[in-house]
């Protein structure tokens, strides 16, 4: 588990914008998602919340590295 930590935090220090990049992709495909997929997904909101958590994490991550 350090093993895997430490090569976590040695690959996204060197990539900062990676994880409020992806953020932002989960909240475009949920804006996709409510004009082609109606139903649960859509109902839920569930890659818009996903992806304010990565954005959020990641820039947080990114400050903090």
């Amino acid at each position: 588990m350090s093993k895997l930590l430490d090569w976590l935090s040695e690959f996204l220090a060197h990539r900062k914008g990676l994880l409020p990049l992806i953020g932002i992709f989960l909240i475009a495909a949920n804006l996709l998602v409510q004009f082609i997929l109606p139903g649960w997904l859509a109902s839920t909101n569930l890659l818009l919340h996903i992806g304010l958590i990565v954005a959020i994490f990641g820039l947080m991550l990114a400050w903090a590295l």
